[in-house]
């Protein structure tokens, strides 16, 4: 199987870049969208995130005032929903241009494959894409992920029953597959 990078996601004149902070059972996450999509989720959310985002996408960044979100308010609904264990599998437009090459596939292979309360490997994630013993570099693309949460690296642990890796810290990661039934939940 050849991995195939799937090409550009938007539009040349996607321009506007609407952004926001919201609270979550992970603590503040930021959001980022373009026309195009969701194109940014991260942990540990603060306002200094906004400024090489909107440099690096060539975008004017606006911040609406809370629940006046136009093209974040279906992202704010759903993670809400996901959250309260109402949402169990996001349907959102993403805008992946902060992506490429085999990082792109295998986060696009991930979303597509892992549901909900479940759980993969990373060797047999890279499998999925063609690359058996490319564990390595698949925990390399869950660490590039824009997305997470709502592109679910959190679901990606060890063959050996270890929890692995995560960007939004070992806590996070507890704490989102606690929330599917993954894991059992915090005793405090």
């Amino acid at each position: 199987m050849t991995i195939e990078d799937p090409g550009p996601s938007r539009p040349e004149d996607d321009r506007h870049l609407e952004w926001t902070l919201v609270d979550s059972a992970v603590g503040p996450l930021f959001l980022a969208a373009t026309r195009t999509g969701l194109v940014r989720v991260e942990f540990h959310a603060t306002e200094r995130r906004i400024r090489p985002l909107a440099e690096q996408l060539g975008a004017e960044p606006v911040r609406p005032p809370a629940g006046r979100e136009v093209l974040l308010a279906e992202p704010v609904r759903q993670l809400a929903a996901y959250f309260a264990g109402h949402l169990r599998r996001f349907d959102l437009p993403l805008d992946w241009r902060l992506s490429a090459g085999f990082n792109r596939v295998v986060l696009r292979e991930l979303e597509r494959s892992v549901p909900y309360g479940s759980v993969v490997g990373y060797g047999e994630l890279a499998a999925r894409v063609g690359q058996p013993g490319g564990a390595q570099a698949v925990g390399a693309a869950m660490g590039s992920n824009p997305l997470p949460v709502v592109v679910p690296c959190h679901r990606v642990v060890e063959s050996d029953g270890g929890i692995g890796g995560f960007g939004g810290g070992l806590e996070a990661k507890r704490t989102l597959l606690a929330l599917e039934g993954v894991l059992p939940q915090p005793l405090f």
